[in-house]
């Protein structure tokens, strides 16, 4: 028998997956909004762990989840450091004059 806080939770995730997969592909003019949508995406994936772990009364979803969190928090200083470099050397987080060839 599936627990309806389950069903809610899980909802819940799902949209939160799918509402930062489109804004990556809707919003591509933004270094920062990009980086934003994919830490809330891989937070959507933790708690999909965090929950399937609690429902199936098993650790491992809690270590796959450190797991990931760790890769995310090394991706997140990955990106705030290419977008500072960015920003020092064309005076813009936008992609559209980061694209522009100045010769």
């Amino acid at each position: 028998m599936i627990n309806t806080m389950f069903v809610a939770q899980m909802a819940f995730n799902v949209f939160l997956f799918i509402f930062s997969f489109l804004n990556i592909f809707l919003n591509r003019r933004n270094y920062l909004l990009i980086l934003i949508c994919i830490e809330i995406l891989t937070l959507s994936l933790i708690l999909s762990f965090l929950l399937f772990s609690v429902y199936f009364q098993d650790s491992m979803g809690v270590v796959f989840a450190l797991f990931i969190l760790a890769i995310a928090a090394s991706e997140s200083a990955m990106g705030l450091a290419l977008i500072i470099l960015q920003y020092k050397t064309r005076g813009t987080i936008q992609f559209t004059n980061s694209l522009v060839f100045r010769g």
